[in-house]
Formats: structure tokens, sequence, C-alpha cells
């Protein structure tokens, strides 16, 4: 179970953080790789590790998810290395006014935002899914996983640092996982979201490591802690999985108890 041999997994946002954790947690199932960031050199550099390591074989490609062009040449360089892809995790993302309260903030912060991390999950799952779907309707291909990386933050508020736009579009995104799942269950393509919780990347650690923030966490995790580095990368495997088949529209917190309490 979980074999990913054969299979192409494709992980925006992949030069570092939380996508790079996942798309190396494929590798070790044995999935070949697509890794797309704006930074190539980063993805360059975990190509040659990866394939190197596991024996797998990694296609570095840059790729802006914000440029509808750039996703489209991302897909024909997929098509013409592979002919296919199982997996999109979709995990590319940022924000800016993170720290100002609603009633200051600012629109150009709010739009950008929404663009990034809502804007281009749906446009990232509309041009990957329609390939899978001509790959699978041609025999290419078996089935289709659509895996969107939300947050926490995109099912519930929280009074630890204001963040509307975040809070927005995480929850555009939740929302927009059920109804893509909805559409697409016909083709063999199911759509699931990933709701993290406090883990440390590159925007996070600033502010992970204040001392309010971390007993922020230690009263409302009740694991009292952060996640650490791999911990989320069964839930990107099990929902990627073909075994997964009958997984879908499904939002699944990795976030040590936050939301459950």
């Amino acid at each position: 179970m979980f074999d990913y041999k054969g299979k192409v997994v494709a992980v925006t946002g992949a030069s570092s953080g939380l996508g790079k954790q996942m798309a190396e947690g494929y590798a070790q199932c044995g999935a070949n790789l697509v890794l797309l960031a704006r930074r190539a050199d980063r993805l360059e550099a975990s190509a040659k590790e990866w394939a190197d390591k596991y024996g797998v074989q990694v296609l570095p490609v840059a790729c802006d998810v914000t440029s509808t062009e750039a996703i489209t040449k991302a897909i024909e360089a997929i098509d013409a290395k592979f002919g296919h892809v199982e997996v999109i995790v979709n995990c590319a993302g940022g924000e800016r006014g993170t720290g100002t309260p609603l009633v200051d903030f600012q629109k150009e912060d709010w739009e950008f935002t929404l663009y990034l991390d809502a804007t281009s999950v749906f446009e990232v799952t509309k041009l990957f899914t329609g390939y899978m779907k001509a790959n699978i309707e041609a025999g290419k291909q078996a089935y289709g996983r659509v895996i969107n990386i939300a947050s926490i933050y995109g099912i519930v508020g929280n009074t630890a640092i204001p963040t509307i736009a975040y809070h927005a579009s995480k929850g555009a995104v939740v929302n927009f996982t059920r109804g893509a799942a909805a559409e697409l269950a016909k083709y063999g393509i199911t759509v699931n979201a990933i709701c993290p919780g406090y883990f440390y990347t590159e925007l996070t650690t600033e502010t992970l490591n204040t001392e309010y923030f971390q007993n922020f966490a230690k009263q409302s995790v009740p694991m009292a802690r952060y996640g650490n580095q791999g911990e989320l990368n069964s839930a990107a495997v099990f929902l990627g999985a073909e075994e997964s088949s009958y997984v879908t529209g499904q939002i699944i917190s990795v976030d040590g108890g936050y939301t459950c309490v």
C-alpha cells in the first residue's frame, strides 16, 4: 500500500518549507517528482539530492503560480518528460498585512494575499485537472489527485494575531476543495485539503519563535507544541495514493489538536 513507483507527483511551493518536506515524503515512497516554485536554484539542488538518494526521477520547473502562462508551460514540460501526472499538491502561498487589524487592513494587501493563496489554487487546479482528465480519458493514467494546502486559519478564527486576508483566502481554499471534489469525482479525480497547524517555515519562524506565541501554542494546542518537520507528509501521502480513491471533498487538520477544542 502507498507504493508510488511509476506515479508522478507535482508540488507547488516545493523550494522550501512544507512543500519541500512533502515532496521528499513522496520521493521516499518511490514517486517521480515535479518540483514547482520560483527559485529554480533551490529546486535543482533538491532534484539532484533526491534523485541520487531515492532513485527517482525529479523534474525541477521554475513556475510562478500567479501566471497562467507559467503554469501552462510547466504542464507542457511534465507532458514532455513523463506524459502524465497523478497528483498535484497546491502548497505555494504567501501573505501580506499579517499583524494589521481588520479596521486598518489595506486593500492591496488583501488582494495580494487572496490572489496568491486562493486564485492561484483555482488556476493550478483548473489546468492540471484538465490535463489529468484528458489523460484518463485517453488511457494514459488511471486516476488523478488534487491536494490543497489550506490552514487551520481557513476553518477557525484566532486571537493570537490579526491576519484577516489569510483567513479569507484559506477559507476560500477549503470550500473550493469541496466544490471541485463534487465536480471532478465523475472523472476519477479526487480533491482534498490539508489544514496544517503551527509548523516552522520561512514565513512563520520569526513569529513562532517569540515568547508570546510559544506560550500561546502551549495553551491552545493540546499537544502543547508546534508540528515537526515531516509530520505533514503522512496525510499528503495518504490523500495522493491510488488506494484513497473513495476519499474526496475532505478537509483534514494536522494541528496537534488545535481545532478539536
